[in-house]
Order: C-alpha cells, then sequence, then structure tokens
C-alpha cells in the first residue's frame, strides 16, 4: 500500500518546494527574477533550528520557500555538506488536516518519522525520514492558516524583520 492511501480521508494537499542554499539572496536571480515569484511571506526561525525563509508564489498557485542558515547556526551542516556546500532541494511539504491521525497511521505502518513538532497549535509538523522516501525529505504540516500579524516585504525578510526574525540581516 503508497503512502497516498496510508493518509487517505486526511486531506493531503501538497503545498510547496523548500530549496535551500547558504543565501538567500542567491536564489532570488533564478526563483523570482527569472521564474517571476511573488513574494508571499517569510521570516526568520530563531526560535530553534536557525534559519530564515522567504516564500514565492506562481501563477497558477504553485510555491517555492527559499531557506537560509541564520549566522552560527548548524542547522544546514549536514544538508551542505551533502550537496557539496551549494545546497539545492531541502524537502517537499505537503498538508494534512489530522496531524495526530496520521502520525499514528505511519508508526502503525512503520515509517521512521522525526522532528515532531506539536507546540504551536498554529503550526504542527512532523517529517518522513528521507530513506523512508527514496532520499527526499517529506515534511506533513497541519496549519490553521494564521501565522501570525502583518505582512511584511520581502525586503524587511532580508533585514532580519520577518515572523519571528531576529533583526540580522541576510548576507
Amino acid at each position: 500500500m503508497g503512502l497516498e492511501q496510508d493518509l487517505d480521508g486526511l486531506g493531503v494537499t501538497f503545498d510547496h518546494t523548500a530549496v535551500a542554499a547558504p543565501r538567500i539572496r542567491d536564489l532570488l536571480p533564478i526563483y523570482q527574477d527569472l521564474l517571476g515569484g511573488r513574494h508571499l511571506g517569510g521570516g526568520g526561525d530563531s526560535r530553534a533550528a536557525g534559519y530564515r525563509t522567504v516564500q514565492l508564489t506562481y501563477t497558477g498557485g504553485g510555491k517555492v520557500e527559499l531557506m537560509e542558515p541564520l549566522a552560527g547556526s548548524d542547522f544546514f551542516d549536514s544538508f551542505f555538506a551533502l550537496t557539496r556546500g551549494r545546497g539545492g532541494v531541502h524537502h517537499l511539504n505537503f498538508h494534512v488536516t489530522d496531524m495526530d491521525a496520521a502520525v499514528a497511521r505511519l508508526t502503525g505502518k512503520g515509517y521512521r518519522l522525526h522532528g515532531l513538532n506539536t507546540g504551536d497549535p498554529r503550526w504542527r509538523e512532523v517529517f518522513l525520514h528521507p530513506k523512508e522516501a527514496h532520499g527526499v525529505l517529506i515534511q506533513l504540516a497541519q496549519s490553521d492558516g494564521d501565522h501570525g500579524g502583518t505582512r511584511v516585504t520581502l525586503d524587511d525578510v532580508l533585514a532580519g524583520q520577518g515572523f519571528d526574525g531576529n533583526g540580522i540581516p541576510s548576507p
């Protein structure tokens, strides 16, 4: 039985592809300028992981999330080691309507999960280990759609002033 049947009835929808690099600014000429991405949101996750994100949206509704490490963070160290420092596709994000049911079904089927985070009711997530998905990190998330407050500009995010920003500008 495939993953789609294992999560049947949980409203699994593809949300975005995440691309990581040492600097978001190096990704913008491709994903924003060349491909026409429009800034949707972003910020810095200075709480724990130590990375900054920018989400771009495209005609038709597709989204790409651009990611970079914050200064002093080792969050992407193993990923950058695998990609020889250049980065690339980091993960695929799928939304589910019931995180608890998704986790129970997947662990019941023997899938290896990691990074379960259910502390913020606005954003609950878990990751399907890349060894379970042919080398691809899959993020499952349950979102209430409210990601806190005022929408900031791309310049604000790059200046470290986005959602949960740390005030340190992007390199």
